[in-house]
């Protein structure tokens, strides 16, 4: 998988032996400011027959309206694919010129584009580049002979998927308050994620562990062993657009705090490196990018604050920052929230939002190399796998995909979905190692309701209905789901290309309040969580499928966690 520019200093320093250094120095260089433009060329990630990797160009002289950087390899390397440039290449020359959108270069101003490429042998990198013809000196900014960030810990020995060979973090918090629950110590040494959903959180609120305390209690777990912690980032500006239940403490123009009161503190105490012999895996701000693929204008599910928030890009520049900062520490393991196939599977949203993910991935110094994965399903219900009905079933002379519950979707379950989305992020310049995760903590769906086989083939929505483990009354239903199960246990590599199912969202704390309560965390009241309403073009206008009496969202809620255990598929023993 995918490796962070740190993490690979040592091992460029090898790779680019015949040239000694990433570094082209310039004769009578004194600085930047003396020469044309400079080029930090970094190998972001390597393996046996290929590599990525980014390319900042910084121009010192005039403004220019289009540009081009040039370079040439010594060896047989070759470039596949690119990102944010034009790429090209003849022999050994290549040439990267820009896209329409950032063809304007500023006095003083950078563009960074990426690539991925194959070689043998050795993968040296280039020793001159030029732009617009004229030759640049290479800046040293993280290249193997420039200072370490003082922030930043030694690089660590990164593995392709954290969680194989690992124990994973058991929340104390939250295992003290399943293990209270009448028949809760069955699953009471679980791991479930530590959300940071506001500033207070790093440092603790309310009496709560903090980041550190969580970390340091991960330490005494370890032991001599392995140990993956995992982290729910989720603190964007203008949080949540679509919804209410977990609007955040920031509002949409705040992108500066936080970046330096919330990203850059994460940042500081994951770099300790104390914490170094942890795998820290982040899950990076839940349902925020697929928002401005679905619910912004002109579509029916439009939103305004969803479209403010594609407007002023701070979604985008939010995730990107927080991959970049957080990528920079090596045994950091970032993945990306996905959606879930009910909301994203759809053949206008499908594409779309794996564009978007390639933009937050490439934005504020972020590159596709500081992306280790990406989850789905977080925190939601849709059922890991469908056996009783696929979408290449017809029925009736019906294609299940007419289905009123499927209603033209290309995927009827979460592992179906993960393994295509997965392959259509590669197609699209990710690292072809990316895994993913697939939140599996509320969507087993058992009990005395649980189908055994299909359903009645009268018509096609008898047979899919009759047959769908999921019960919900609609795929767009998220909040406290009546009739919801404790779903698969987590465990690392079940199925190809997914690196673990995991429990990310703690079962047992609310999705959001079932009517209004106040409160100092700035969640609101969501309609989606009070049982008596009957619905938005989000969910086709169908019941809510809410529980009653439900606590704002992050709160524990003690009938939905007996719920969870007396539906749990596999059952609980």
């Amino acid at each position: 998988m995918s490796r962070t520019r740190t993490a690979l200093l040592a091992a460029m320093a090898l790779v680019a032996g015949a040239t000694g250094s990433a570094i082209a120095a310039v004769p009578g260089d004194a600085g930047a400011a003396a020469v044309p433009c400079t080029v930090d060329y970094k190998v972001q990630n390597q393996w046996d027959t290929g590599f990525t990797a980014s390319v900042t160009v910084t121009n010192h002289g005039a403004a220019k309206s289009s540009w081009a950087v040039k370079w040439s390899y010594a060896g047989n390397q070759k470039v596949t694919s690119g990102w944010n440039a034009r790429i090209t290449q003849s022999g050994a020359n290549v040439t990267a010129a820009n896209e329409s959108y950032n063809a304007t270069l500023a006095s003083g101003g950078s563009a960074t584009f990426g690539f991925q490429g194959s070689y043998s042998g050795t993968n040296a990198v280039p020793a001159t580049f030029t732009l617009d013809g004229v030759t640049c000196n290479v800046d040293g900014g993280g290249g193997p002979t420039d200072p370490p960030d003082p922030t930043d810990p030694p690089p660590g020995n990164r593995v392709d998927n954290p969680y194989d060979g690992a124990k994973v973090y058991v929340n104390p918090e939250w295992s003290a308050n399943a293990a209270a629950e009448p028949g809760g110590s069955r699953i009471a040494n679980q791991p479930t994620g530590v959300w940071l959903d506001r500033t207070a959180a790093i440092n603790g609120a309310g009496g709560k562990m903090g980041l550190r305390d969580h970390l340091d209690e991960a330490l005494e777990q370890k032991g001599s062993g392995e140990l993956v912690v995992q982290l729910v980032i989720y603190n964007l500006p203008g949080r949540d657009c679509a919804a209410l239940a977990s609007n955040g403490e920031l509002g949409p123009t705040e992108i500066d705090r936080y970046k330096s009161e919330y990203i850059d503190p994460i940042k500081t105490i994951l770099a300790d490196p104390k914490y170094a012999s942890l795998r820290i895996v982040t899950t990076v701000e839940i349902d925020s990018l697929p928002n401005l693929v679905t619910n912004v204008s002109p579509r029916a599910t439009a939103t305004p604050n969803c479209d403010v928030m594609k407007a002023n890009g701070n979604y985008v520049k939010g995730v990107g920052y927080a991959l970049n900062k957080l990528g920079d520490v090596p045994n950091v393991y970032n993945y990306v929230d996905a959606g879930h196939h009910g909301w994203l599977g759809w053949d206008d949203n499908f594409g779309a939002s794996a564009e978007m993910f390639k933009q937050a991935a490439t934005a504020e110094g972020a590159t596709v190399a500081d992306v280790h994965g990406f989850i789905a399903n977080t925190a939601n219900y849709s059922a890991l796998k469908e056996d009783h009905f696929s979408i290449n079933d017809t029925v009736a002379g019906k294609s299940v995909r007419e289905s009123k519950w499927v209603s033209w979707n290309r995927y009827v379950d979460e592992l179906s979905y993960a393994q295509a989305l997965r392959e259509k992020l590669v197609s699209l310049g990710f690292d072809s190692k990316i895994g993913m995760l697939i939140d599996t903590s509320r969507n087993g769906w058992g009990g005395a309701n649980r189908p055994t086989g299909p359903g009645a083939t009268t018509s096609v929505d008898t047979y899919v209905d009759g047959g769908r483990y999921d019960r919900r009354f609609n795929t767009g239903n998220w909040c406290n789901q009546s009739g919801a199960g404790l779903g698969e246990r987590p465990q690392a590599s079940p199925e190809p290309g997914i690196d673990a199912y995991v429990w990310m969202k703690p079962p047992g704390e609310s999705d959001g309040a079932s009517k209004a309560i106040d409160n100092d965390e700035g969640k609101g009241f969501d309609r989606m969580c009070d049982p008596t309403y009957t619905g938005n073009p989000r969910n086709d206008n169908n019941m809510s499928g809410a529980l009653p009496d439900a606590p704002i969202s992050g709160h524990w809620f003690s009938a939905q966690f007996q719920e969870l255990m007396r539906n749990a598929y596999p059952p609980l023993s």
